[in-house]
């Protein structure tokens, strides 16, 4: 995945003539960075996270974190940044998690140690599964305390070693500066992660002299800034960019993090190239565009699915190939070469070897094709692919169902898009997120959901932070009943600070993505997916913490109800009472390839070819071989 949108540069110091300085655009002279003062060490981190342009925090206090936390209030009273106080530690995570993700800027969270750790844990994975930057802070028992079982010690440091890109545990004061720097010059730079900084309670207490540290200016051994993608490779991907007659851009996350959505539409357009993208993807690319054929996967479009299965060149850009993207992996693409554009080496042939490998940012390396064409465009070649890929689009449109009986949950996926077209939306997990990510048109960095850890509970807190960033605009959160009550609590924090975010439950009483794998894969036996029981009044329940409360379950009532919800100036909470067993179509069952969706209607004659024939022998085998079975020839 490709880099935020961070600008690197070396230093102009003669003692740092080598070092690459993070531009965060905070002004920062010489004076301000290397006066030295008395300081203890909660200071000093407050101070360094001022001198990165940090804003906003969320957070939540406890035992081990007091001394940062009483440092956080005198530096809140300077008018330094704004402290926002989470109801649940995961919320925290999730908040800067979004807040990361809707401004490209380095999301920031406190939490204390122990179980205030622990509980940081889910939110700092779902950030390194989707290549966000975040730095997260947690106190620790003092120095002498740890490894002694203290009380509420946890070696946070060891247990999210697999999810971070770096963690420090904080041992001398003195380093605070240096680590606060190297943390958000690794966080944002290459692809972007979380990271982690332990401060023992004693660190945040001890005081010593303090020198603050610019932006950039420190540097951890080993560190290497990404280098722009080979000239060899560019030509070779532009080469078979030519030749390809049914070529489809493949357009992941890493497209988003790059600020490449402009390249890519350059791209697109000039060589007519359709366009699909991954959950991550989404809003890379205009997806009311001739050219979008919107998401792809399990519970993508028919459209992209099929053209995925029949193209004979794949544009991976910023894309990972996931299993949830790719279904049953020798179906996928078959008969493609593949071009894999990516920051990160390690994912160019983890899970499928392409022709052309371009290891670089993808904003960088889409530039460089377009500069490398000379202006070359498509010239026909495409026009019989782009006229296929419409008949599959007439014939297996996204369906809303009739509207008779009770509410349909595309229905409210659709009204919210007529109401709100310009809103962020955050999701939680399950099938509401799918349902907004085929209806909803987002435009970049107002999508955002939790894609690769698929992590329930991740809406609102998600829909909290992007309301920080951006008090103004339109934030909703698009929920499911079951998972709007993992983290339910963080109603309260909305109500504290004001945040105007419209919080809209699709409530048909299941877990509902469970129910359907239950339905279609277990012989009906719904074990533990029933939600109606316990279920609360979220109507009543939302004004109770101070939250406007509405439900819905009439249609005649749905769009004006839904217009008033969003309009009012404060925070809401929309209860949408839907049919109880609409499934999520199309689906890719679990072992099939993309082209074997189910859940659309039958169209045999506009189907994907299912044998070819050898050019070489003579011989017809099926569609998805690469060589004759016979000869050996490439198919």
């Amino acid at each position: 995945m490709a880099a935020a949108a961070v600008t690197l540069s070396p230093l102009t110091s003669a003692a740092q003539t080598t070092t690459p300085e993070l531009d965060l655009g905070v002004p920062t002279t010489a004076a301000t960075v290397r006066q030295s003062q008395r300081v203890n060490g909660g200071y000093a981190l407050m101070d360094a996270l001022r001198l990165h342009g940090v804003k906003h925090i969320f957070g939540y206090p406890g035992g081990a974190i007091l001394p940062i936390y009483d440092e956080l209030h005198k530096a809140e009273a300077r008018g330094w940044l704004k402290h926002i106080l989470v109801r649940h530690e995961q919320g925290g995570t999730h908040a800067a998690d979004a807040y990361a993700r809707a401004t490209g800027q380095v999301g920031v969270c406190f939490g204390t140690s122990g179980p205030g750790a622990t509980n940081l844990v889910t939110g700092i994975a779902t950030a390194h599964m989707d290549s966000v930057p975040m730095v997260v802070i947690s106190g620790q028992v003092p120095r002498a305390s740890i490894g002694t079982d203290a009380f509420q010690e946890t070696d946070i440091f060891g247990i999210t070693l697999p999810i971070v890109k770096h963690s420090w545990v904080v041992r001398d004061p003195r380093d605070i500066g240096r680590i606060v720097a190297e943390a958000f010059l690794i966080a944002a730079s290459g692809r972007p992660g979380p990271v982690l900084i332990d401060v023992p309670k004693d660190v945040g207490l001890e005081e010593f002299d303090y020198v603050p540290v610019a932006p950039g200016s420190s540097v951890p051994k080993g560190f290497r800034l990404p280098t722009p993608a080979a000239d060899e490779a560019i030509q070779a991907a532009l080469e078979l960019i030519r030749q390809a007659r049914r070529p489809l851009l493949y357009v992941g996350g890493g497209a988003i993090s790059s600020g490449a959505h402009e390249a890519i539409l350059q791209l697109a357009e000039r060589f007519q190239l359709p366009v699909t993208t991954t959950l991550m993807g989404k809003g890379a690319f205009d997806e009311k565009h001739p050219l979008a054929l919107g998401m792809l996967g399990m519970h993508g479009t028919a459209y992209a699915n099929f053209a995925v299965t029949d193209c004979d060149l794949l544009i991976a850009t910023g894309a990972r190939f996931d299993d949830r993207v790719t279904g049953r992996l020798d179906g996928f693409a078959p008969r493609a070469q593949v071009i894999h554009i990516d920051i990160d080496a390690a994912e160019v042939g983890k899970t499928r070897v392409p022709d052309v490998p371009v290891v670089g940012d993808v904003k960088q390396a889409v530039e460089a094709l377009l500069a490398a064409s000379n202006g070359d465009g498509a010239e026909g070649r495409t026009e019989a692919w782009l006229e296929r890929i419409a008949s599959w689009k007439h014939h297996y449109p996204l369906v809303v169902p009739a509207a008779e009986g009770e509410i349909a949950p595309q229905e409210v996926v659709v009204a919210l898009q007529e109401l709100a077209p310009d809103a962020f939306y955050t999701t939680d997990v399950g099938q509401h997120q799918m349902w907004a990510a085929q209806f909803l048109h987002n435009g970049p960095r107002r999508w955002i959901s939790s894609a690769g850890l698929g992590t329930m509970g991740f809406g609102l807190p998600a829909a909290m932070g992007v309301q920080t960033a951006f008090p103004a605009e339109q934030v909703i959160c698009v929920a499911g009943d079951a998972s709007i009550l993992m983290n339910i609590q963080e109603l309260g924090t909305l109500a504290q600070y004001g945040l105007p975010v419209k919080v809209v439950v699709i409530n048909n009483g299941w877990q509902g993505m469970v129910r359907q794998w239950q339905e279609s894969f277990y012989g009906e036996r719904y074990s533990a997916s029933e939600m109606t029981g316990g279920m609360p009044n979220f109507e009543r329940l939302a004004e109770s913490f101070g939250v406007r409360g509405v439900l819905i379950s009439e249609r005649a009532s749905l769009h004006q109800q839904l217009r008033d919800a969003i309009d009012h100036p404060g925070p809401a909470f929309i209860d949408v009472k839907v049919r109880r067993n609409e499934n999520c179509y199309p689906m890719v069952p679990p072992g099939a390839s993309n082209a074997q969706m189910v859940g659309l209607p039958s169209h045999p004659e506009l189907a994907i070819d299912t044998t070819r024939t050898c050019g070489h022998c003579g011989t017809t085998t099926a569609s998805s071989h690469l060589f004759c079975p016979n000869c050996g020839a490439k198919l």
